[in-house]
């Protein structure tokens, strides 16, 4: 049975993870603010996706989108290039899509989690966040970190329902974050740092580190070819039908050979990558891109990375 079914220790509980957030929290460029938009931004990039790795991006893309009519004003293809090589285009398309919808509605963006979910590509989730975080509305978050502090705090079936029962409506935004930053950085998948918790004389598993199995990995190996002419390479666009990172560029597939040029590893969603590149002739349908056309392009994350390696791209 977990110790906060009392109201003294409910009170308890959230003094302490306050206390501790106001005291411990990582300093990130979205902290701090209570513009929507930004928060808008900055949830939609953390959703797949680390601190660490979306720090830099959401930095550039709100230098080159500063507003949400700035966003809906610029087209698919410039979106799409700002958010190159953070990966999950849809996020960009349904933000972008979402910026467009206000901007011809000459609306400002919402203030409830449920006008929110209007919205293209916001969930309930994203919602309650930018809801509780920009407006002070007291409606809780459930991520993937939220759920393991709640499934160990708590041993809670239905996470939702637990979240909000716990939220410190007076500071729900700051709530929100704590827990979500006691997830990231204390209350870990593998190896949690119980010592460290604000709240560990109220966790209900007691270090039995309970948490929610992911599901297993697949491993593939695929081959791509680069192809230069002078200081140009060849890439082709994935059509806009594909279901996967549909519009982007990349270099074109490739055949087996021995020796490749270079060999890295990728991660899509639930599939590792062995990736092969050999040289060889640009295939039918490519198209022969300088540097710096290619740079302005929205490139798949593996092709960003294949061209860094060999030191093509500097971006």
């Amino acid at each position: 049975m977990s110790h906060l079914s009392k109201t003294s220790s409910l009170r308890t509980f959230r003094h302490d993870l306050l206390a501790w957030y106001d005291a411990n929290k990582r300093r990130l460029p979205w902290r701090g603010t209570r513009d929507p938009y930004k928060i808008w931004v900055s949830e939609i990039m953390l959703q797949q996706t680390r601190v660490a790795a979306a720090t830099d991006y959401y930095k550039r893309f709100l230098k080159r989108f500063p507003t949400v009519k700035a966003l809906a004003q610029a087209n698919e293809q410039q979106v799409l290039a700002q958010w190159s090589g953070l990966g999950y285009y849809r996020r960009a398309r349904m933000l972008h899509a979402a910026a467009r919808k206000l901007d011809s509605e000459r609306g400002a963006i919402p203030q409830t989690a449920a006008e929110l979910r209007r919205l293209p590509g916001i969930g309930r989730y994203t919602a309650a966040a930018i809801a509780s975080i920009a407006y002070n509305e007291p409606v809780a978050v459930v991520d993937g970190n939220v759920e393991r502090v709640l499934l160990r705090v708590m041993g809670k079936a239905d996470p939702w329902a637990a979240a909000q029962s716990l939220l410190d409506v007076q500071r729900p935004g700051d709530f929100n974050q704590a827990m979500m930053e006691l997830g990231a950085t204390v209350c870990l998948p593998k190896s949690p740092i119980c010592t460290s918790c604000p709240v560990q004389r109220l966790c209900v598993t007691r270090g039995e580190h309970k948490t929610v199995p992911k599901a297993a990995q697949r491993k593939a190996v695929v081959h791509h070819v680069l192809s230069t002419n002078g200081k140009r390479v060849a890439l082709i666009q994935r059509p806009e039908r594909a279901g996967l990172m549909a519009g982007m560029w990349e270099l074109p597939p490739g055949r087996p050979l021995k020796n490749p040029l270079l060999t890295v590893r990728h991660s899509i969603t639930t599939t590792d990558y062995t990736v092969h590149v050999v040289r060889g002739k640009a295939p039918a349908g490519s198209v022969q891109l300088t540097m710096k056309q290619v740079a302005k392009l929205p490139l798949t994350g593996l092709t960003r990375k294949i061209l860094r390696r060999l030191d093509l791209l500097k971006t």
